[in-house]
């Protein structure tokens, strides 16, 4: 066993279906089985792809800020509907329901925790 620490912000953490936990490489195109824990340190909106709408058909995702403030966006099934807005500050956490449109910004930089199976999961230009 390799003892030593992992970078969170620039690998991941993959929980098998086996019991097993590995260190991978980030990767927004991950089809791999298995719970992906990442952390995502935000300066800008940008690095929250934030004029992008997110969805995970395979799971719901956990979300956990852990420092900063974000609002996470969440689009109703007709893309042009009214969206629900929810305000994060450090130390709290929502979870996304699996299939729904979700997006984030920023209100300061933060620091952001996500669980969730990512088989699937798309991305989509905001329009």
């Amino acid at each position: 066993m390799d003892l030593t620490p992992v970078d969170l912000f620039t690998a991941v953490l993959r929980l098998r279906p086996d019991g097993t936990v590995t260190v991978e490489e980030r990767r927004m195109d991950a089809d791999d089985e298995g719970w992906t824990v990442s952390l995502t340190h935000a300066e800008t909106d940008h690095d929250l792809h934030s004029d992008h709408w997110e969805v995970h058909p395979e799971s719901e995702e956990g979300v956990c800020v852990l420092s900063g403030q974000v609002r996470l966006y969440l689009r109703q099934e007709e893309a042009e509907g009214a969206q629900t807005v929810i305000t994060l500050g450090a130390g709290t956490g929502f979870v996304v329901p699996r299939h729904r449109w979700h997006r984030f910004e920023l209100d300061a930089p933060s620091d952001l925790m996500s669980i969730a199976l990512r088989l699937g999961s798309r991305l989509e230009k905001r329009a």
